[in-house]
């Protein structure tokens, strides 16, 4: 019982499903009203699962940023697939989102069918909303619920904030009774040294998002806390190819400069100390098949 209001509290893990894009990870931002998974225009950005903690009322919630679901081509989209519905029969409710203005179209309609054999409640969740007339919305809603019965349909916009407090409300009042999972103060369950190197591919998908593949990594190699309070951070950006490399790197350096400086400022405002910040870039051929690469991120080796 908390002392504040002496009601029970309140915990459980929700599931963010949707299709690539359809703004889970800046939801899950919003909601937690911190920055706690990555952000880009660049489709598949997630790729391991992001749990990010927010406390509303006498609830401690656990949003858990699950990869977009799409029809996997290689190991590591498979893995990232796998895990993403692993997540959703892990949660105690499940939070299907949806584009708005793409509607149920692709990998959003698999995705609801998908969702017929999963248990969990699930609620729906229309994003995107001030982008789509209010009866297109409503014609949306009536589609999902009548393929899947959700319990509830929300419709929000994650950029704006509308909406989310209702979401936040019902979700504060409906989790399982029960002694919260992690510190008051604690926003996320991501190391930071994992963080600090997901700041980096972001920026990096920013930057090169047209230009740079899909086939980009990064890792955190040396992390030193220094006697005057700063920090030195070196970390390395695998790619698959030399050519990759040179793009990684820019001409005369300028685009790893760019993407060095936009990640250590970032990483100041977190940490609220100094920030020595050092970036390599190293050839992996094939790093898409190595399965430490893929405990690095999180994700399941598949062996198919």
């Amino acid at each position: 019982m908390t002392e504040e209001n002496a009601k029970p509290t309140r915990s459980g893990f929700v599931a963010l499903i949707g299709a690539t894009n359809a703004g889970k990870s800046t939801l899950v931002n919003r909601l937690v009203g911190a920055k706690v998974t990555i952000v880009s225009h660049k489709v598949q950005t997630t790729r391991a699962i992001v749990r990010g903690i927010a406390i509303h009322d006498n609830a401690q919630i656990v949003f858990m940023d699950t990869p977009g679901i799409f029809k996997p081509r290689r190991r590591l989209d498979r893995a990232m697939v796998t895990t993403a519905w692993g997540g959703a029969r892990d949660a105690d409710v499940i939070l299907f989102l949806i584009d708005s203005e793409r509607g149920l179209k692709g990998d959003a309609e698999t995705i609801l069918e998908g969702l017929k054999e999963v248990r969990q409640p699930k609620i729906l969740v229309l994003n995107k909303i001030d982008r789509v007339k209010p009866e297109d919305l409503l014609k949306l809603a009536a589609a999902a619920n009548e393929a899947v019965p959700f319990e509830r349909t929300f419709m929000v916009s994650a950029l704006t904030g509308s909406g989310c407090d209702d979401l936040m409300d019902h979700l504060s009042a409906t989790l399982p009774e029960g002694p919260w999972y992690y510190p008051e103060d604690q926003i996320s369950d991501l190391p930071m040294r994992q963080l600090a190197a997901e700041i980096t591919r972001e920026k990096l998908f920013l930057r090169l998002h047209q230009e740079l593949p899909y086939s980009s990594h990064v890792e955190t190699e040396k992390w030193e806390e220094r006697k005057d309070g700063s920090v030195r951070i070196e970390q390395v950006i695998y790619v698959e190819r030399d050519s990759q490399k040179k793009i990684a790197l820019g001409k005369n350096g300028e685009a790893i400069k760019a993407i060095s400086m936009s990640a250590r400022k970032e990483l100041s405002e977190i940490l609220e100390q100094p920030v020595h910040l050092f970036l390599f870039v190293k050839v992996r051929e094939n790093w898409g098949d190595d399965p430490a690469r893929f405990r690095e991120m999180g994700l399941d080796f598949p062996t198919s």
